[in-house]
C-alpha cells in the first residue's frame, strides 16, 4: 500500500493502488480461487450430467435413453439432439474446470441450461420440480463468461485469452443466447 494517498483520490482508486496491477496482491489471489472454485463446481456438475447422457454413467440414461426424453418433450431428431446436449455438457464442463476457452464453455453451459429452464419452466420455482437448480447454473455459468476464469486457469497459456475481455464474454453470451433460441424454435 502507498505511503502517502494522493489528496482528492478516490476510494475505488485507492483501492486499486493498494491492491497493485488488475489480479495482483491478496484480493487478487481471493478472486483468482473463487473463480477457480466456480469453475470446479460448475464444471464438475456440467460434465456428469452430459457423461449421464452420453455413457449413460451415475444413472444416466445413455444416449438412448436421452433421445427418447428429448423427443418426448418435444425436440426433433431426438438422437442427434440428446447427442449435442451430451458433447456440449460433458467438454463444456470440462474445459469450465481447465478454464481453457472459458468465454466459449461458459455459452456451451448456458445454452444447454437455457434448453432445460424452457423444458422445465412450467413446473414452478422449488426443486425437484422447479427451475431453481437451472437459473443458478445460467447465472453461474454466464458470470464466467463474463469475468473471465481468473488467473489459474489454461486460458492463461493462450495469448487471446491471456487478459481476459468483457467483450468475449458477451459475444460468447450472445451466442449462446442465439443458439439456444434457434434451438428452441426447432423445438416448438
Amino acid at each position: 500500500m502507498p505511503a502517502v494517498a494522493e489528496a482528492g483520490a478516490a476510494p475505488a482508486q485507492l483501492l486499486a493502488a493498494a491492491d497493485g496491477p488488475a489480479g495482483a496482491g491478496p484480493r487478487g489471489a481471493g478472486l483468482d480461487a473463487g473463480l477457480l472454485l466456480l469453475r470446479i463446481a460448475v464444471g464438475a456438475i456440467m460434465a456428469a450430467h452430459g457423461t449421464q447422457k452420453l455413457f449413460g454413467w451415475f444413472g444416466g440414461g445413455g444416449i438412448d435413453g436421452t433421445a427418447q426424453f428429448f423427443t418426448s418433450v418435444g425436440y426433433p431428431a431426438g438422437e442427434a439432439m440428446a447427442t449435442v446436449a451430451a458433447l456440449t455438457e460433458t467438454f463444456g464442463g470440462l474445459a469450465l474446470i481447465l478454464g481453457l476457452l472459458t468465454p466459449l464453455a461458459a455459452a456451451a453451459v448456458t445454452g444447454t441450461m437455457i434448453n432445460a429452464l424452457a423444458v422445465k419452466w412450467n413446473g414452478g420455482f422449488f426443486s425437484p420440480d422447479g427451475v431453481e437448480y437451472e437459473l443458478l447454473l445460467v447465472a453461474a455459468s454466464a458470470a464466467l463468461a463474463l469475468t473471465g476464469p481468473g488467473r489459474l486457469a489454461a486460458d492463461r497459456a493462450l495469448p487471446r485469452l491471456r487478459e481476459h475481455r468483457t467483450t468475449h464474454g458477451v459475444g460468447a453470451l450472445a451466442l449462446a443466447v442465439i443458439t439456444a433460441g434457434v434451438v428452441l424454435l426447432l423445438r416448438g
